[in-house]
């Protein structure tokens, strides 16, 4: 797989997995929950979704040999660009779906 191609999956997986949360009942998309999941339940699944995606790209990382170093700066980026990617499933869920 090229850089680019693994980048590009990189973004495209974290994008669903950022949605995924808002979307379903079900603890990440799987496990059916009796009463429902809540804000909280939805915010502590996407943390583990990001923890999750960014393993995957470590992964993808490592198989091209080089891993460049990561600061603070690096996990407040992607942290961000990951809440955002969320935008639109939290709207969906909670702003859009409960209007008449």
């Amino acid at each position: 797989m090229s850089q680019t191609a693994s980048i590009w999956l990189v973004i495209v997986l974290a994008f669903c997995a950022a949605n995924l949360p808002f979307v379903t009942q079900r603890l990440f998309g799987v496990v059916p929950l009796k009463d429902g999941k809540n804000l909280g339940v939805r915010l502590g699944e996407l943390v583990v979704m990001y923890f999750v995606v960014g393993a995957i790209g470590l992964l993808l990382e490592q198989h091209r040999g080089q891993i460049a170093p990561q600061a603070w700066e690096f996990y407040a980026v992607t942290g961000t660009l990951f809440l955002t990617f969320a935008f639109p499933g939290f709207v969906y869920r909670y702003l859009y779906k409960n209007r008449n």
